[in-house]
């Protein structure tokens, strides 16, 4: 009976000697550290109009939706948002799920119909990726933002359906897909596109609509965006946006919508007062490039290895997965907060500090914090 939990601890153990342990770091209210590794880049978490929203929807609706969507999960609240962010995204609807992930598993189901085919950029998140699996479709996985072998996946599959699927800003490394590009090679075989614009929303695009906006397919009826709600809005959830006739499809097919309990009707309430501010935070965004360029000098100049970010997430290499841990390790001990990445979460064998800049951080913390980042450097 118990041996299966001895195989349990033996994987550990080998987890344990490639330096891939994982653990987890409760943190207390109002921790003082300054924190490159979340993802609230423009500082809405706590911004007292988001609280505020969220307090006065609290005190309305309660702790939980107290259901699914279809059930009693469906408020104001959440409409509101989605017709929000279908105006701010410039689609024709947009629909709310529990979590960016489930958003992904949902969008790439509802994609695919009998010999459907996918094709998927080699460092697709984990949520794609386990989308593609899950929706039971063939799936050829090209090398990281190579056009010409998205054109040549669809070439060999003429009159299938396909749909080419892909982040907009990687979660890695920061770096942004060739999204028109990508695009028209789609659109020439007659297939679809679905951009996850997690890393993009708030910090990129016309009044921060995304790279999906910035790249000129706002609205396209051949186009699918998702992303989650947690990063430059502050909150929770995740997002669909796309055609009407699609979202419909969702609403009446999409399992992990149908069946799970909708997001907290709090949380719609901030995120909704979120995109409002996130839409008119030009200054904020340029902030972050600020930041952007700012580090990636002061880093190159310590002759650490960090490719040119297209927007708030910077990668600086590490020297293996030991290395990484001690180095985000000792930044902590010292105060600063930096993202760890290692295999398998890497999309390659390399391990990396991931910075993500948050433009609440205040400019003295945030440069004292790069300074601490390379006295601990390995």
């Amino acid at each position: 009976m118990a041996d299966w939990l001895a195989a349990l601890d033996r994987r550990a153990e080998l987890r344990a000697k490639a330096g891939l342990t994982r653990r987890l770091h409760p943190r207390p209210a109002g921790e003082a550290v300054t924190d490159l590794a979340g993802n609230d880049y423009l500082g809405l978490a706590t911004h007292p109009e988001v609280t505020a929203a969220a307090a006065r929807a609290l005190s309305a609706y309660g702790l939980g939706a107290t259901g699914s969507r279809l059930v009693r999960g469906s408020t104001d609240a959440h409409h509101a948002l989605e017709d929000a962010l279908a105006g701010w995204l410039g689609t024709d609807r947009a629909l709310v799920f529990s979590s960016g992930y489930l958003a992904n598993l949902g969008a790439l189901r509802a994609l695919v119909q009998p010999r459907t085919l996918l094709v998927s950029d080699a460092h697709n998140h984990a949520s794609l990726i386990d989308g593609c699996r899950i929706s039971g479709a063939e799936t050829v996985v090209t090398a990281h933002a190579d056009v010409t072998a998205v054109a040549a996946a669809l070439a060999v599959a003429p009159g299938r359906p396909a749909v080419v699927v892909t982040e907009s800003v990687f979660s890695v490394d920061g770096d942004l897909a060739p999204l028109a590009e990508l695009h028209a090679v789609a659109r020439r075989y007659g297939a679809l596109l679905l951009v996850d614009d997690a890393h993009a929303l708030g910090v990129t695009g016309p009044s921060g609509a995304g790279a999906v906006a910035a790249a000129g397919l706002a609205g396209q009826p051949d186009v699918v965006v998702t992303a989650t709600l947690s990063k430059a809005l502050g909150g929770a959830g995740g997002l669909v946006a796309g055609p009407a006739e699609f979202v419909r499809h969702l609403v009446e097919t999409g399992r992990t919508f149908i069946f799970d309990t909708a997001l907290p009707p709090a949380v719609a309430a901030g995120v909704h007062t979120a995109v409002g501010l996130a839409r008119a935070g030009d200054g904020l965004r340029a902030e972050l490039a600020a930041r952007a360029a700012f580090a990636v000098r002061r880093l190159r100049d310590a002759n650490l290895t960090v490719p040119t970010p297209d927007a708030a997430v910077i990668s600086v290499t590490a020297p293996g997965p030991e290395a990484a841990t001690a180095w985000a390790a000792d930044c902590r001990d010292r105060g600063v907060a930096v993202g760890c990445f290692r295999p398998p979460s890497t999309p390659d064998t390399r391990s990396r500090l991931r910075l993500t800049l948050n433009a609440g951080v205040p400019r003295a913390d945030f440069e004292r914090a790069l300074e601490i980042i390379v006295e601990c450097a390995p």
